[in-house]
């Protein structure tokens, strides 16, 4: 979004602040692909204190398993907010971010002998959970992707494709709503009224990108794995470094 941007013009606070919120539109797609998990969530009886199977219970992930992996960038985002508005939001920063991000793609998949404690979502740890999100903390550089922060840790940390996936889908939501919200607090007076059509139109053509974008990703991921999407990121990443 930001190499669009810089490429039609369109740049500045407000800009920055557009690229932040169209993202619930593909925040929301995501919710909806996930629905069931998100309200699977909520206990259906009270057994042991309605608390405790919130976040403890037979349901996964649990509302502990969205704290551990939210907790580390929702702590580093607010710290380091300013300095990602003023000083990350650029084109050489993104490219960068992408070429790096694809080298770590394929230098995960390419590991030997990796072993997987979780291959499906119900079986990822706390501990997973808190590490992976620990490496979400890499998507406050812009290029580098949330998304593919997620994957390349948890492939890491023992939990499969499909299950990393999975994971890093469901972790965008909370994550995101709590991002977008914040961005929109601190650049509330930069926005005006005329600005409601193109905000909403870019909200719903990220909703619709967003869904085809994951259903797709979702089926081809387990036969391709990382290396595809680490090569074409270095790709457009370089060929961006050279245009500039």
């Amino acid at each position: 979004m930001i190499l669009f941007g810089d490429l039609i013009g369109f740049v500045g606070e407000k800009a920055e602040s557009f690229t932040v919120f169209i993202q619930l539109g593909a925040i929301l797609a995501a919710f909806l692909i996930y629905k069931e998990r998100f309200f699977g969530l909520i206990p259906t009886h009270t057994q042991g204190g309605f608390f405790k199977n919130l976040f403890w219970g037979q349901s996964r992930p649990t509302a502990s398993h969205f704290i551990a992996a939210c907790l580390p960038i929702s702590l580093v985002g607010l710290v380091l907010y300013k300095i990602i508005k003023e000083q990350l939001f650029s084109v050489e920063v993104v490219a960068i971010g992408l070429i790096v991000g694809g080298v770590l793609m394929i230098l995960i998949e390419l590991l030997p002998n990796k072993r997987f404690s979780a291959e499906a979502l119900e079986q990822i740890s706390l501990k997973q959970a808190f590490l992976i999100g620990l490496g979400q903390c890499m998507a406050i550089w812009p290029g580098m992707s949330r998304s593919g922060s997620t994957m390349v840790t948890s492939l890491l940390v023992g939990v499969k494709h499909r299950a990393a996936a999975d994971f890093s889908f469901i972790v965008a939501v909370p994550v995101m709503v709590a991002a977008v919200g914040y961005d929109l607090y601190k650049s509330w007076h930069l926005l005006e009224t005329a600005d409601a059509g193109y905000f909403a139109l870019g909200f719903f053509t990220a909703f619709g990108v967003a869904w085809l974008s994951i259903r797709w990703f979702l089926t081809v991921l387990a036969r391709l794995g990382l290396i595809p999407f680490g090569i074409y990121r270095i790709l457009v990443g370089g060929l961006v470094l050279w245009l500039y």
